[in-house]
């Protein structure tokens, strides 16, 4: 039986790659990958890595998370190096714990190697911090994207009133309902709102509003898609870099 690694490729810059990710890439005898990793990290394969795609999108699951584990597993039993490669962090809404528990309870070898995860690296390449001394001390980092089959949000919404930071990470198609219960908890109108589309790679594209007109000013920005909400936004203006590079 061979090892796992459940590797975090990072945010999309394959710059942003950990020098330990790149290193088990590249001894990699297979490759399971997500749809957010960019494919110049597949280019660093050796030759005969065979690569097996498992992305996800809103509409399409290419496989559902159980069948997923199961093409793990049964790669570990396959090869010696296998290389799980997820977009951001496995940890951060990676599901990665779950692939984790799913091996452990088989008796096959995994290690996690952390990644850069978008919830920080997007918004600093679009010149926003996630804190700011004398705007916010904290940050909070919420799925935009919650489990099916549940009949109620498991977001604790009445707990979002304060000035932290708030990143919504795969929540472009809920912007409207983001916006309106923000709104709904007191938070003005006029509360500062950015979406980063395609964070860190060449087509980075930023839009800023409000919680009351973002929604419109961003509706047709392609996925992925990250929302921060908070103070931190407004200074982007003096700390935008990447796009003017």
């Amino acid at each position: 039986m061979g090892k796992v690694y459940l590797t975090g490729a990072g945010p999309g810059d394959i710059e942003l790659m950990t020098v330990k990710a790149l290193r088990v890439v590249r001894e990699a005898d297979v490759i399971i990958y997500d749809r957010l990793v960019n494919p110049d990290i597949l280019a660093e394969a050796k030759d005969g890595c065979e690569f097996v795609y498992v992305g996800k999108e809103d509409s399409h699951h290419t496989l559902p998370q159980e069948e997923i584990n199961e093409v793990i597993y049964q790669s570990a039993l396959k090869y010696e190096n296998i290389v799980r490669l997820k977009g951001g962090d496995p940890f951060v809404f990676g599901r990665g714990g779950e692939e984790g528990i799913y091996l452990y309870e088989r008796d096959i070898k995994f290690e996690f190697i952390p990644g850069i995860t978008s919830a920080i690296a997007v918004p600093e390449y679009a010149g926003i911090p996630v804190t700011h001394r004398g705007i916010t001390v904290s940050f909070r980092v919420v799925t935009g994207h919650e489990s099916s089959g549940k009949d109620h949000s498991q977001i604790p919404w009445d707990n979002y009133k304060s000035d932290d930071t708030i990143i919504f990470l795969m929540g472009l198609h809920r912007l409207k309902m983001i916006c309106k219960k923000l709104i709904g908890i007191g938070k003005p109108k006029d509360y500062p709102v950015a979406v980063i589309s395609r964070g860190t790679r060449p087509d980075e594209k930023t839009v800023v509003g409000t919680l009351e007109d973002i929604y419109e000013k961003a509706k047709d920005l392609p996925t992925p898609a990250l929302i921060v909400v908070g103070k931190v936004v407004n200074l982007r203006k003096q700390l935008s870099w990447f796009e003017k590079s």
